[in-house]
């Protein structure tokens, strides 16, 4: 607990001084920086089960690191430069197969690799989308702290009075009561958050806290069961406490994306 008590503070104090204090191209560093640990651990993960050459994963990562640069620099013309950034980073990784001698796992190196950069590069990168709205600093400690808020709820609830086991086969330790807990603890922060985004509605305030509360979970989930298919249990031991970069931002990755849908449609 002490461990996660000083890791947990000390990326919370990266994250207010990345957000209020710094430059909106720190801000995107800072974001490459998860992105690129994040990924590095996705491919020794996978390395047990399926073995990545070094060029796929210097793919991977660097392309990863990359997407909220492209946030960053064309912003202006909307999505095209992501689509068109997808479709090189796929042939480069066919052209890649084509200079190997060996053919196997092919396509399954193709796709775990374009997975990685979709689901934790790109996923991740809405962080900086939101960062670019109007009050964007205000919106992005919003979501930050509404999902952390479910995590620790989760955790809470559930370590003390989780009886009903959620989804066992990809999470033993989750429980119903837990899940049950961190969605309270995501709306609850939802709503105290309304005093410093005075702008935002009660119904909005709702919405958005309760979708974070959701996908909050199911993101966590989404990492576990990745975990649960590589048959481990953290996804480093980068993190004192926490676990990797993955444990941390694995319900950051599903809450970024829908929050910034929602965003998009409701303001």
């Amino acid at each position: 607990m002490l461990k996660r008590a000083i890791t947990s503070v000390s990326l919370i104090l990266l994250a207010i001084l990345s957000i209020f204090a710094l430059p909106i191209w720190i801000f995107g560093a800072v974001a490459s920086l998860f992105i690129g640990l994040g990924l590095y651990e996705f491919f020794r993960l996978s390395g047990g089960k399926l073995i990545f050459p070094l060029s796929f994963a210097y793919v991977g990562i660097f392309s990863g690191i990359l997407l909220p640069y492209i946030t960053y620099l064309y912003r202006p013309t909307g999505g095209i430069w992501e689509m068109v950034f997808f479709i090189l980073i796929l042939m480069a990784l066919f052209i890649i197969h084509f200079t190997r001698k060996d053919s196997r796992n092919a396509v399954n190196l193709i796709a775990v690799t374009l997975f990685a950069i979709f689901y934790i590069g790109w996923f991740f990168t809405f962080l900086v989308k939101i960062r670019f709205l109007e009050d964007g600093h205000k919106l992005v400690a919003y979501l930050l702290l509404v999902t952390k808020a479910g995590d620790i709820g989760a955790y809470l609830i559930g370590s003390n009075f989780g009886r009903h086991k959620l989804i066992p086969r990809i999470s033993p330790n989750k429980s119903v009561e837990g899940a049950i807990g961190g969605f309270i603890f995501s709306i609850a922060c939802a709503i105290l958050s309304r005093y410093f985004i005075s702008w935002m509605s009660f119904g909005f305030i709702l919405v958005s806290g309760a979708l974070i509360g959701v996908f909050a979970q199911l993101g966590d989930l989404a990492e576990s069961l990745i975990k649960r298919d590589y048959e481990v249990k953290d996804s480093s031991v980068f993190l004192p406490g926490l676990g990797g970069m993955l444990d941390m931002i694995d319900s950051i990755l599903f809450t970024a994306p829908v929050f910034y849908i929602c965003l998009m449609i409701m303001m």
